[in-house]
């Protein structure tokens, strides 16, 4: 019992700060801004803005189960519902894609992606598989570390 109260009135050690590997996570964000630097590249080039092939390209690669609202669009691409409604508008001008209501909800609006886009996505898809095989393993190379420390640094914590 006396050994319990000296142990509970015991003040807790510090926490060690974690090691931080800039120079891994400096690699990390330079592999995917040559990504993401080609991608919008590729995007210029077939004639569309790059966050409208993003919402194209998250239309057509929703999870099941997800409806290609504007609500849904704007949590998947991390922009704000007037953003995505913007986007919408100069792509259904484009005639790449076109809104319709919603089966049960007429109010719900979706979000569909035209024979025109999906030619455009297509062509665009092929060209970031084709990119990846060859960015990919130095994009996999940069992330192993990182994660490496931060799950080895995680699994330290739990311990103590």
């Amino acid at each position: 019992m006396k050994g319990a109260r000296l142990a509970a009135s015991r003040p807790a050690e510090p926490e060690a700060e974690p090691e931080v590997d800039y120079q891994g996570l400096a690699e990390l964000r330079h592999q995917i801004r040559r990504f993401l630097t080609f991608s919008e590249s590729q995007a210029r080039a077939a004639g569309i803005e790059p966050q409208q092939h993003q919402l194209l390209l998250a239309v057509k690669g929703l999870p099941e189960g997800l409806r290609p609202t504007i609500g849904v669009l704007a949590a998947r691409l991390m922009l704000r519902h007037h953003t995505v409604v913007g986007l919408v508008d100069r792509l259904v001008a484009a005639r790449l894609a076109t809104r319709r209501p919603g089966d049960t909800d007429r109010r719900e609006i979706l979000v569909q992606v035209t024979a025109r886009a999906e030619k455009l996505l297509r062509q665009l898809s092929i060209a970031h598989q084709a990119e990846l095989q060859v960015v990919g393993p130095a994009l996999v190379d940069a992330l192993e570390p990182v994660f490496s420390r931060t799950r080895n640094s995680t699994r330290s914590r739990s311990r103590s």
